[in-house]
């Protein structure tokens, strides 16, 4: 009986051969370019998710809140996610136009961010004349508006009484927003004037008088001269008082 054999060809010496690791290797390489080619991220998912995360961030503002967000990328080439977490980076508010973060854990881990703005609308306050360094304000001093706040300077007030009987640290234009930073509470002690001192302990509180050495509102830190001359310290009292061991 005759019997023929088949002869493979064998790799050289010195050249690489094309044994079945390499076309492994080959298969793979392959395989993950056509995934990474017909891979594809649905825009709405994420979308909805940005939606959804804006709305529970801005829940308990005041204001008519408005979100818009931006459509994802619909030519994006990430895979398709199983579980889409929307962020917001380190330090930014959910206020204005922002980016959203997207991070993507399974299958394959990735990040994205989408554009989104958050609009809020409401009433704030501006000066109905202009004001000078050092003015306390009245009613007539302050205009209620309505409009945007999210598109103005941050801590600007939205109540008169916010800022009646308040005093100007700078000179301020009319129709400026009125901002906190702009106003300081009037001074509850008086330089050179005698306060009432108090101190407390557990279960007592006593009293005595003494004479301010220094101007503060309430909240701010005074020196107080006692009768017999030593010099304490405490903080004033909205009710003019001071408040020892402070």
């Amino acid at each position: 009986m005759n019997t023929s054999a088949t002869s493979f060809p064998r790799a050289r010496p010195g050249t690489p051969g094309r044994g079945p690791s390499r076309c492994i290797g080959a298969l793979l390489a392959s395989t993950i370019v056509a995934t990474a080619a017909s891979a594809h991220q649905p825009s709405e998912p994420i979308e909805h998710a940005v939606q959804a995360f804006l709305e529970h961030e801005v829940q308990g503002m005041p204001g008519d809140i408005r979100i818009g967000v931006n459509r994802f990328d619909p030519t994006n080439r990430l895979p398709a996610c199983a579980s889409i977490a929307p962020f917001l980076p380190p330090g930014v508010r959910p206020w204005g136009a922002i980016s959203v973060g997207i991070r993507c854990d399974a299958p394959m881990p990735w990040t994205a961010y989408v554009q989104a703005r958050v609009q809020v609308f409401g009433p704030y306050l501006v000066a109905a004349r202009a004001l000078r360094s050092s003015e306390r304000l009245d009613a007539v001093d302050v205009e209620v508006r309505e409009g945007e706040l999210s598109a103005l300077p941050d801590n600007v007030l939205s109540a008169p009484e916010q800022a009646v009987g308040h005093i100007t640290r700078f000179a301020v234009a009319e129709g400026m927003p009125l901002r906190a930073s702009v106003l300081r509470q009037a001074n509850a002690v008086s330089r050179g004037r005698p306060v009432q001192v108090y101190t407390q302990g557990e279960g007592f509180t006593v009293s005595g008088e003494g004479q301010a050495l220094n101007d503060a509102a309430p909240g701010e830190r005074v020196r107080v001269r006692l009768p017999g001359g030593q010099i304490v310290h405490g903080v004033a009292r909205a009710d003019g008082g001071v408040m020892l061991g402070f």
